[in-house]
């Protein structure tokens, strides 16, 4: 490929942790275990991809927690209740995230073979450094090793949906222009990071939020449960704006010999 770049990957869901599941039953167990607060994991998927801070204050937002929230705390969520939280939230995250990072099937050998042509490895996420600190060391040891990699909290102007973390990536990477870089997310808002940084967009479907299943889980499914959640993941990505859909990772290499011919015409994101 003589035009691409560089793949910004996110983490959760898209290379690691099959059905992004480390997250989201973390923030059940936090809201539990800082106010007694009871949230589903259905609740908890809704902001996944942004800034974990960020991601329980819109929790609170959503109409079926607030109205419970100010049932039982006489007010809405405030910022030293989301502090609470999220303080709450961090051992338990860290204790997690590296029992769920394994590689998702067939990924691995797709990052080697697109590093072999030259293709640059940056990654992003919603979890702040400290998680990604102890994630990153857990997924090298199954041999996941990016070119770079930013967490939630290290850039002033703040995470996803804005396009800070992807463009930071650009800079370590020494990527010479944006529109030759590939953003792979399975959640809405990494989409439109992707789309902010003027990067094509990759959503993938099965392996991660959208569907919300481990492998077990899924190939536990009937065949036309499949079909249903296959469908509304795919529609849920592309109503975020991606450009490309995919089941997973393992499957972007056609899409990526798509847009090098695109980028070959001249086009852009």
């Amino acid at each position: 490929m003589k035009h691409l770049e560089a793949l910004i990957l996110d983490w959760a869901g898209t290379v690691v942790d099959h059905g992004s599941v480390a997250p989201t039953t973390i923030f059940v167990e936090a809201f539990k275990a800082a106010f007694d607060f009871d949230i589903t994991l259905a609740q908890a998927r809704i902001p996944m991809g942004m800034g974990k801070w960020d991601h329980i204050a819109t929790l609170g937002k959503l109409p079926e927690i607030e109205s419970r929230w100010q049932a039982q705390f006489g007010c809405s969520m405030t910022n030293e209740q989301i502090d609470h939280i999220y303080n709450t939230f961090m051992p338990l995250q860290k204790a997690k995230v590296a029992d769920r990072a394994m590689p998702i099937a067939g990924v691995l050998p797709v990052i080697a073979r697109l590093k072999e042509q030259g293709i640059k490895i940056g990654s992003c996420s919603g979890y702040p450094r400290q998680v990604m600190d102890v994630l990153e060391v857990a997924a090298a040891e199954y041999g996941y090793q990016p070119d770079h990699s930013v967490g939630s909290d290290e850039l002033t102007a703040g995470s996803r949906p804005g396009p800070w973390m992807a463009l930071e990536n650009v800079n370590a990477l020494g990527i010479q222009r944006v529109a030759n870089c590939v953003k792979v997310d399975d959640s809405a808002p990494g989409i439109a990071e992707g789309l902010n940084a003027g990067m094509w967009t990759v959503g993938v479907a099965l392996s991660g939020n959208a569907v919300g299943l481990t492998e077990q889980e899924w190939a536990a499914c009937s065949n036309d449960e499949q079909a249903v959640l296959t469908r509304q993941a795919y529609q849920h990505l592309y109503q975020a704006g991606a450009h490309f859909v995919i089941d997973s990772l393992a499957d972007i290499e056609p899409v990526l010999m798509q847009i090098e011919a695109r980028l070959a015409r001249g086009e852009r994101p």
